[in-house]
């Protein structure tokens, strides 16, 4: 490596170290994608391989059909930015993630099929990324179509880990024997064997997997794909691949981890556990719940909000469904403009991607201040008037304390039970995607507010403004 290519590097990388770190934020996260973005394109730009090619001429490249491609890839990545409703974001995230290990996949399969497997590391790094690139592809497929409601229960028959077991052995196998036979007809007849079983095990992974753990899945699944580009650039020469692979393995690991413990289960249980039922409900009273459903009307709702001093307000999928997050700006700004004080709290899990609900938020223009974690709303708690619950369930869930037997017990939630009374705003009594009993909806200080969220918000704040 040149000193220009080793000083290019060590800048493309801090780009795409700052762009991931703006990222953490709705504030910023619009210039963190340009930022890394920029990165990415004084890589395919500048950069050259240890032969002295550039990525842009690698191959002796088709320039029509690239630019074909890169235009196609614009429209298609417009459309679906544009035309895309939020409630289907988790949906389009996992699309698109698995659009990127697919083609990290096609690079190192192309490039171990016309011998470009010059050692064994090259061979096995270009076998690694066909792999893990193509178990990213099919788990996403999977992943996208149970968000979309279609696979919503997970898909489990005795002996099934098992099964899994045996496929992931038996790829590794043939893994290992191409690693040392890169040419020759039997070793592409095996070559092809192993891409189709990481096709299949990529869904046989994750069609056992619950509705209710899909935020993990598509981390998880992110995590993979950033792998396989770093090990498609260990395989082409390219080390800003290489960097930019890494880091979005290394950081879609940790979001996984973090999200794991979040729900205090390990990452084998979620994916071994078929965990979720896909928001299968029980009849209110079968889990033993001690207490009665209260109901509760639009306008006393919006007497005890008017002249309460602190409101905490628990966003969940529900809100998404409804779409109404922009129904929840209007009424944070009415009762902040009565001196009430607000704040939402956010579950690390709720929704069905990570920062789901952030997201949803931020497109309604909520002052990012105003979201605080788990850990500094819960113990502050006590002191809140109204706690609002927007089609939250299973991350408020007072089972995850009180019910040893159930499948959420130990999980943190939002302690949105010992506030001084709690308003839940929900269509139907149904369960949520982990498909149990909700003992908050039973409490003394629980009132339910039935409907669709975004009408009964709209009428909230129409009592409120004439209170």
């Amino acid at each position: 490596m040149n000193t220009l290519n080793a000083y290019l590097i060590i800048g493309i990388s801090v780009l795409f170290i700052v762009g991931i770190k703006l990222l953490a934020s709705p504030k910023t996260a619009r210039a963190g994608n340009l930022v890394a973005a920029a990165g990415m394109l004084i890589a395919l730009l500048t950069l050259h391989n240890t032969n002295g090619e550039y990525v842009w001429s690698h191959w002796s490249l088709n320039y029509t059909l690239v630019a074909a491609g890169i235009l196609i890839g614009l429209a298609i990545g417009a459309v679906g930015a544009y035309s895309v409703k939020m409630t289907a974001m988790p949906q389009m995230v996992a699309l698109f993630n698995g659009l990127g290990g697919g083609a990290a996949a096609l690079v190192a399969g192309l490039g171990f099929t016309h011998g470009e497997s010059s050692t064994t590391f090259i061979a096995a790094s270009m076998l690694f990324a066909t792999l893990i690139g193509s178990l990213s592809l099919s788990g996403s497929i999977v992943a996208y179509m149970k968000l979309e409601g279609k696979l919503d229960k997970p898909q489990t028959f005795p002996g099934q880990n098992i099964l899994n077991g045996i496929i992931l052995l038996v790829i590794l196998g043939l893994c290992g024997y191409l690693a040392f036979n890169t040419t020759g007809e039997l070793s592409m007849r095996a070559f092809i064997g192993m891409f189709v079983l990481s096709l299949f095990f990529g869904m046989a992974m994750v069609m056992p997997i619950g509705g209710a753990d899909m935020p993990v899945v598509i981390s998880l699944l992110n995590s993979f794909t950033g792998l396989a580009v770093a090990a498609d650039g260990f395989a082409i020469g390219n080390n800003a691949m290489v960097v930019a692979g890494t880091l979005v393995g290394a950081s879609g690991t940790l979001l996984t981890l973090l999200m794991c413990k979040a729900m205090n289960r390990p990452v084998t249980n979620v994916l071994f556990g078929a965990f979720g039922s896909g928001g299968s409900t029980k009849k209110a009273g079968a889990a033993g719940v001690a207490g009665t459903v209260k109901a509760i009307q639009a306008d006393e709702v919006a007497l005890l909000l008017a002249y309460a001093q602190q409101v905490v307000v628990v966003p969940g999928y529900g809100m998404a469904v409804a779409q109404a997050q922009h129904a929840v700006k209007e009424l944070v700004d009415e009762l902040t403009r009565r001196g009430v004080e607000v704040r939402f709290a956010i579950h690390p899990v709720a929704g069905r991607m990570p920062g789901h609900m952030n997201v949803l938020l931020a497109e309604a223009n909520v002052p990012y201040d105003l979201l605080c974690e788990m850990d500094a709303v819960n113990p502050t708690m006590e002191r809140v008037d109204v706690c609002l619950v927007i089609g939250a369930n299973d991350v408020v869930n007072p089972a995850a304390r009180e019910e040893k037997s159930s499948p959420i017990y130990g999980m943190p939630i939002i302690e949105a039970d010992h506030a001084k009374m709690v308003v839940v705003l929900k269509r139907s009594m149904a369960a949520g995607f982990a498909g149990i009993e909700n003992h908050l909806f039973y409490k003394d200080n629980t009132r339910m507010l039935f409907g669709d969220a975004k009408a009964s918000l709209n009428a909230l704040v129409t009592n409120i403004k004439a209170s």
